[in-house]
């Protein structure tokens, strides 16, 4: 098996989430409600990260914040025999009409974003949503979706790899890892 492949550091990191606070509150116009909504399970911790460096460097700002979960709006669900438990969905607000920036850590095929916007209109019919990924693996779509924001790009063609983010205190890291063949 091929060692595991560096790809971003907690250095780079770091740097992507403040960009990314910097272009939400950029391009928000002044009379605009936008919302940031982390995807369950993997982009609540990115989407976390993102809203607490909005809040630090714009303290006012009146940015709304939530988690949603899609496990019964995956098209795999009912498949397998694995029982399905979904995690929590912070909404406390109608995305009727606003601004929604959807964020997860890596975009791979797009089925996750495509359950997203499924789950989104339960709560109400969104003005705009944008992605916002920390990953695109922009040759494995299988539906013609793309980030509006993406903090790197891994121009990985082979489904024998994978994209593993590690999400600790002080020692963020994303790597290239191959799939164990089985």
């Amino acid at each position: 098996m091929a060692k595991p492949r560096l790809i971003l550091d907690n250095e780079a990191i770091d740097l992507i989430i403040s960009r990314f606070a910097l272009q939400i509150m950029e391009d928000q116009a002044s009379d605009e409600v936008v919302a940031i909504i982390g995807l369950q399970p993997r982009g609540v911790e990115f989407s976390r990260r993102i809203y607490a460096r909005v809040k630090e460097f714009f303290p006012e700002n009146d940015l709304l914040y939530g988690e949603l979960d899609i496990t019964f709006h995956r098209d795999d669900v009912g498949r397998g025999e694995q029982i399905l438990v979904p995690k929590e969905t912070y909404l406390r607000f109608s995305t009727e009409n606003i601004k929604i920036i959807l964020i997860d850590d890596v975009l791979y095929t797009g089925r996750s974003v495509r359950a997203a916007l499924d789950a989104i209109v339960n709560f109400g019919r969104p003005k705009q949503v944008e992605l916002m990924t920390l990953i695109d693996r922009r040759y494995n779509r299988e539906l013609p979706i793309s980030p509006d924001y993406a903090g790197a790009t891994v121009d990985s063609r082979s489904t024998g790899e994978k994209v593993k983010v590690d999400w600790l205190d002080n020692d963020n890291k994303v790597w290239l890892i191959e799939k164990v063949k089985k």
